[in-house]
């Protein structure tokens, strides 16, 4: 019995392409034999000519037996073995070289390829009365003797249809014969509830694959220059077959290849059978479909959608990294600039890919993911500032599901952030200056910070058992270079980008209990705007928003509206750095106080001294309640530690 070709092939050479494609091969070869006769002598030209004699000879087989082969593709006839006067070299050669187009071809969505040629060999995993119809219809000519037996001995075997033996095939018959007419037919809702009930009930390959070419028809539907194999007319037949084809897609896969999920989170591929291998391709098709389907979508449940649905075929598409890299690019650029509720599905498939036990992939998604915060913090407003926040709290998170990998990348970063703030105090110009105070900077301190203290935060040590963060490392260089940037201008214009990076650094002290010592960065704003000196004239600016700005407009500068802004923030920071647990709850606080209170004391005196538009009674009532608070903490961690028997004395 001859094996049965698919129908890909067998629509292949019945289409008359198999002609074409021998005519490219001959200019393909003529091409190669005059450029060999510029390059080599007389035997390299007579090696030449033999080479045209055998091909001619293997062309003429190929012309001979295209009726015998005619249900074979090019590639499978040329390459794969099936003629007998090539090498086993020429073979194997061109037989990869057909494996690698199919494969550029299935990774690019099948572009260029008729629908109803795509993926027929979807149907041969479920169709085998077919190919036993094919095996009797060749007997009588194989063996009549035997075709005679059965004709006297078991006629109902020669009468075999398939219809008899799968009713539920009628229907899917009858819509390829409607895909292979010369008219485009019209999707119907009967046509795609008969679909719907074959992947249900049956969880049918043919079905899902009918479903997929019309689904590509329909994503591809106001394109001129696409062949498609579906037209759809009605709007509600549209949504249902997209709707349809996200939601059923995952669980009919689910069922024929299902993948396997590990304890800590992540997922391993599918196991690599025959179905599988014949399946990757079609899901690669219909991910691409998918993605390009997204970019015309403006409805935002319909994006939602895509989302959840299109993370749970993340498992089935990671052997592919093209499709991989495409899909992540999709998911991050919604992930930046859509609307909140479709960041955060976009995000979640982000979070979906970063499962991979593929460390390669996990690399990917972290790099790319912390690029596109940056690109998206260049500029921050009170718009964007909102967006912003969301996108480094939801990428904190994805840094700290794998502890291991992230160190490389926060290691590498934060370096960068470093290598910036020494060339800045090496040249000291304002193009230098602007490599450090900008927003991406201040962003990327802060968010680092808020990685290595979620990192190193003890609820995250708990679940660890106990293990510390490999980011734990990280504290003091981050520490470092924030407390750099900050030194680096000491102007009253840079006073709101200092405001900036001590209130990254307090999250961090607060959540990893590490000490760093803020007051001297503190101290000096709210002393300067103590001063007698400044002397703030009267504005009728607003008051400026310290979250939305890191430098202050050149208007503000010797107002009251800024002094009295600088006065209340600093005062605020200043506070909850007293108050956090590496300070307040040392045994040594009421020590740690003294030299901030009688610093504050005389900023005051000083303010106090000030007579009629030069009082600051403002600022001064705000240093001089933030004095008594610290007092009174102080007294009581004194009363606190009369019980110790370590102290100093005893």
């Amino acid at each position: 019995m001859g094996k049965k070709a698919a129908k890909s092939t067998r629509k292949f050479a019945a289409s008359g392409q198999l002609k074409k494609t021998i005519q490219a091969r001959r200019k393909f070869r003529d091409i190669k034999k005059k450029a060999e006769k510029r390059k080599g002598g007389k035997g390299k030209e007579r090696e030449v000519h033999e080479d045209e004699d055998v091909s001619d000879e293997e062309e003429e087989d190929v012309e001979e037996t295209s009726g015998k082969f005619k249900g074979m593709s090019v590639d499978d006839f040329l390459g794969g073995g099936f003629m007998q006067g090539d090498s086993d070299e020429d073979g194997s050669q061109s037989g990869g070289e057909a494996m690698s187009e199919d494969e550029e071809d299935d990774e690019e969505g099948s572009e260029y390829a008729d629908d109803n040629e795509s993926f027929a060999d979807v149907d041969d995993l479920e169709d085998e009365g077919e190919a036993h119809l094919m095996e009797l219809s060749k007997l009588a000519e194989k063996d009549p003797e035997f075709y005679k037996y059965l004709q006297e001995n078991d006629r109902e075997l020669l009468e075999f249809s398939i219809n008899d033996a799968n009713a539920a095939a009628d229907d899917e018959d009858e819509d390829e014969e409607a895909m292979e007419e010369d008219t485009t037919p019209v999707l119907t809702k009967e046509i795609l509830q008969r679909w719907q009930k074959a992947l249900l009930d049956h969880r049918s390959l043919k079905a899902l694959r009918k479903m997929l070419i019309a689904f590509r028809s329909a994503a591809h539907m106001n394109e001129e220059d696409q062949v498609l194999a579906w037209r759809i007319e009605s709007s509600t037949v549209y949504n249902k077959l997209v709707t349809t084809a996200l939601r059923y897609t995952p669980v009919v896969l689910e069922h024929h290849c299902p993948y396997r999920s590990l304890p800590s989170g992540k997922f391993k591929a599918p196991t690599q059978n025959n179905k599988w291998k014949t399946l990757q391709k079609l899901i690669l098709s219909y991910f691409h479909n998918v993605l390009h389907l997204m970019g015309q979508i403006s409805d935002d449940e319909m994006l939602r959608l895509a989302f959840t649905e299109t993370a749970k075929l993340v498992p089935y598409v990671t052997s592919s990294r093209k499709t991989v890299k495409a899909y992540l690019k999709t998911c991050l650029n919604y992930w930046s600039s859509a609307e909140d509720s479709v960041r955060i599905s976009a995000f979640l498939s982000v979070r979906r890919l970063a499962a991979a036990t593929d460390e390669s992939i996990v690399d990917l998604v972290l790099k790319n993911t912390y690029l596109t915060l940056v690109r998206s913090c260049k500029s921050t407003s009170a718009h964007t500032l909102p967006a912003i926040n969301l996108m480094k709290n939801s990428a904190s998170e994805l840094f700290c599901a794998d502890h291991a990998a992230s160190y490389q990348h926060a290691f590498g970063y934060i370096r960068q952030l470093a290598i910036h703030l020494r060339n800045s105090m090496k040249t000291k110009t304002k193009e230098a200056y602007k490599q450090v105070y900008n927003w991406q900077y201040v962003h990327c301190v802060d968010f680092w910070a808020l990685v290595i203290a979620r990192a190193c935060d003890k609820q995250t040590l708990i679940e660890r058992g106990g293990q510390e963060s490999e980011l734990k490392a990280l504290i003091y260089p981050l520490v470092q270079v924030a407390l750099g940037a900050a030194r680096l201008i000491r102007n009253a214009r840079s006073f709101p980008f200092h405001l900036h990076v001590v209130r990254s650094i307090l999250h961090l002290t607060r959540h990893t209990n590490t000490y760093v010592p803020l007051a001297p960065y503190l101290l000096p704003i709210l002393t300067s705007t103590l001063s007698a000196s400044s002397k703030p004239k009267p504005s009728t600016l607003r008051p400026l928003d310290f979250e939305t700005h890191i430098r202050a407009p050149q208007q503000y500068l010797k107002t009251r509206v800024y002094n009295e802004g600088l006065a209340e923030e600093s005062a605020f920071l200043l506070a909850e750095y007293l108050a956090s647990p590496p300070v307040q709850g040392s045994i040594g606080f009421p020590e740690v106080i003294v030299p901030i209170v009688l610093l504050l004391r005389k900023a005051i005196k000083g303010a106090k001294g000030a007579q009629g538009k030069l009082a600051k009674t403002k600022e001064a009532g705000v240093a001089k309640a933030l004095v008594d608070r610290i007092e009174e903490s102080g007294r009581w961690a004194e009363q606190k530690r009369k019980g110790v028997v370590f102290a100093p004395g005893k």
